[in-house]
């Protein structure tokens, strides 16, 4: 596992539990960390935050949809500003084509 994070507070709460990760801000951070985690045959899950899909969503579901690794967990940030059921809905809908 690894964590892509946009705040210190969700990185020591995830290295407390073992899950090394880093801290970005810019899309071409998430988007650099995440290439580079996704060539790292050791890694199979790679948790991020809600605010960094939103800022990468095509290019991060462009990774879930065309790699069979890692796997990609959406996680709330730490002020829980959004849905993650919102957001997996949306994926399946894009994904399967239909309406849950």
């Amino acid at each position: 596992m690894y964590l892509i994070s946009d705040n210190v507070d969700t990185q020591v709460g995830m290295r407390l539990a073992g899950i090394e990760g880093v801290v970005v801000h810019q899309p071409d951070e998430v988007m650099e960390a995440l290439n580079k985690v996704a060539d790292d045959p050791d890694i199979g899950i790679v948790l991020m935050t809600s605010k960094l899909i939103d800022l990468c969503r095509e290019q991060v579901y462009a990774i879930k949809q065309n790699r069979q690794r890692p796997l990609i967990v959406e996680i709330p940030d730490r002020h829980g500003e959004t849905s993650v059921g919102a957001a997996i809905t949306s994926y399946i809908r894009e994904a399967v084509g239909i309406n849950i």
